[in-house]
């Protein structure tokens, strides 16, 4: 099952993969040029609520599953992470300056998830 973009029954909904890939793109592109001002944190976590039971399909009205497990958010970003680099060798920067930009996107990504996970736990615990 494609957990973020499959039908409640688990099959497949190519349709609403291919609609969730601009906002895909838009997190790429946040991840590496936005401010980590207010602005941001509230966008972020309205992302996070868009993962859970309450918001999930709110915004699309997608046939799709109603939540997605906290370990699939983390488990998101190991395969962001890791083909990231390619991605940003692809221009020819020297070996030294994937590493510095590797793990500068990294932090970004890791911070980003972190705050998505906010909706899925209570304040003491987050």
């Amino acid at each position: 099952m494609r957990p973020f973009s499959g039908h409640p029954d688990g099959t497949p909904n190519p349709e609403y993969g291919a609609a969730t890939k601009p906002r895909f793109d838009r997190f790429i592109i946040d991840a590496c040029t936005r401010p980590l001002d207010q602005n941001w944190l509230n966008y972020q976590h309205e992302i996070g609520l868009r993962h859970t039971r309450a918001k999930k399909n709110a915004t699309d009205h997608a046939d799709s599953v109603d939540h997605i497990p906290m370990r699939y958010l983390l488990a998101f970003t190991a395969v962001v992470i890791t083909t990231s680099r390619e991605y940003l060798a692809a221009k020819g920067a020297s070996s030294e300056q994937v590493d510095r930009m590797h793990a500068a996107f990294t932090k970004a990504v890791m911070l980003h998830v972190m705050v998505w996970t906010r909706p899925y736990v209570d304040a003491a615990a987050w």
